[in-house]
């Protein structure tokens, strides 16, 4: 259960960081709204997960799926241009993420 959660605490630090981006310095209300109420169900999701799992490897999968979700969802709204060189690199995160499952 505390990898269920930590992955989706994951997703939603992608949800938090991109309302963050969009909402042009926290005044627009409705990405502002997302941005506080994503944070904060993140960072419990976090929490919770950090109880049974090791603080080290909470974290950096929390981050990377978080990076690697902020990264696809900009590429795909065309807000941060796709290389192969990118693709591969976040590849290569997700592929580490997996790694720390698997050796957990």
């Amino acid at each position: 259960m505390a990898w269920f959660v930590l992955v989706l605490s994951g997703v939603l630090e992608a949800v938090w960081a991109t309302a963050l981006g969009r909402s042009d310095g926290l005044t627009r209300p409705v990405p502002a709204v997302t941005f506080v109420v994503a944070l904060g169900l993140s960072m419990t999701g976090l929490g919770y997960a950090m109880r049974t799992l090791p603080v080290g490897t909470s974290y950096a999968v929390w981050v990377g799926v978080g990076s690697v979700l902020t990264i696809v969802v900009a590429a795909a709204t065309g807000a941060e241009s796709i290389s192969v060189a990118k693709a591969l690199l976040l590849a290569g995160l997700v592929g580490c993420i997996v790694g720390l499952k698997l050796v957990h």
